[in-house]
């Protein structure tokens, strides 16, 4: 009798319920998934153009930054997808004239000169140091005759030691005959492993290289973007979708302007940055 009633207890599902709650459940999970795929998708749409935006934003101001540096009368733009430039480190005055006492270095401009005095002391310049091997240049026009890529107004930095006078600094540089003074006795500094520098677009990437050779690209010619010996390669940014740059310094006297254009795609999303840099080009 106990075994009977033990049995009668017993309860339990039938196939038929299961098959029935299994189908309920997925009417309802259905019924969740479609309310919740369009915010989930915008979420990742909008992280996807968030992580553009970021990489794009970081790109323009690295690229601003550098192109700001450039040495006056030196941005070239071979086509629209590679702007290249003559970086700098700083820019000093040379000592023109001797003082009441007729001490002094000045830089010659009448005959090839070997040496002369900064005003200033170099050991205050922190990370823009001067160090041997650097290239000074003097009143870079970008003309025939004045023109840094064909190195009419540059000398190399040969040792750098104490001035004549105090809190100046010595320059020794390859003997040099400078074609033109500066109106204002500046001159600039070009450093040893970055004369030549270039932000070029290809294949979805965009690139910034620099070259230890003074090269310039011909006009309609691409800007190469392999490594070599002498020239080094970085990648700035990826998924790079359209590119274009326009340098606008033909008609301008001082001032000139650098217009970049530039597209990124992931997935669908698209972030367009248009950004522009004016440069000085006060030699």
């Amino acid at each position: 009798m106990k075994d009977r009633t033990f049995f009668l207890r017993q309860r339990g599902f039938t196939l038929i319920e299961l098959v029935m709650v299994i189908v309920i459940m997925g009417v309802i999970g259905g019924t969740v998934a479609v309310f919740m795929k369009g915010p989930i998708d915008s979420y990742f749409a909008t992280a996807r153009r968030a992580g553009l935006t970021d990489v794009a934003d970081t790109a323009v101001r690295r690229m601003a930054r550098d192109v700001r540096k450039a040495l006056p009368n030196s941005i070239h733009a071979p086509t629209s997808q590679c702007v290249e430039f003559i970086p700098t480190k700083f820019g000093g005055r040379y000592r023109a004239d001797v003082d009441a006492s007729g001490t002094g270095d000045i830089l010659n401009f009448t005959a090839a000169d070997s040496s002369f005095d900064m005003l200033g002391a170099n050991s205050t310049l922190t990370d823009q140091t001067m160090v041997t091997g650097d290239w000074i240049t003097v009143y870079n026009l970008g003309i025939t005759g004045s023109d840094a890529y064909n190195q009419d107004n540059t000398s190399a930095i040969g040792s750098i030691g104490t001035g004549s006078l105090s809190n100046e600094t010595k320059i020794n540089i390859t003997s040099k005959l400078f074609p033109l003074a500066s109106g204002g006795n500046r001159f600039h500094v070009i450093p040893k492993d970055e004369k030549v520098v270039a932000l070029v677009c290809s294949g979805g990437k965009l690139y910034r290289t620099a070259n230890t050779a003074m090269s310039k690209t011909a006009d309609g010619s691409s800007c190469p973007t392999s490594a070599t010996a002498t020239f080094t390669v970085a990648t700035l940014a990826n998924n790079v979708s359209s590119c274009n740059f326009s340098y606008s310094g033909s008609d301008l006297q001082r001032n000139a302007l650098v217009q970049m254009t530039l597209q990124f795609t992931d997935s669908g999303e698209t972030t367009s940055l248009y950004h522009e840099v004016h440069v000085n080009n006060t030699p």
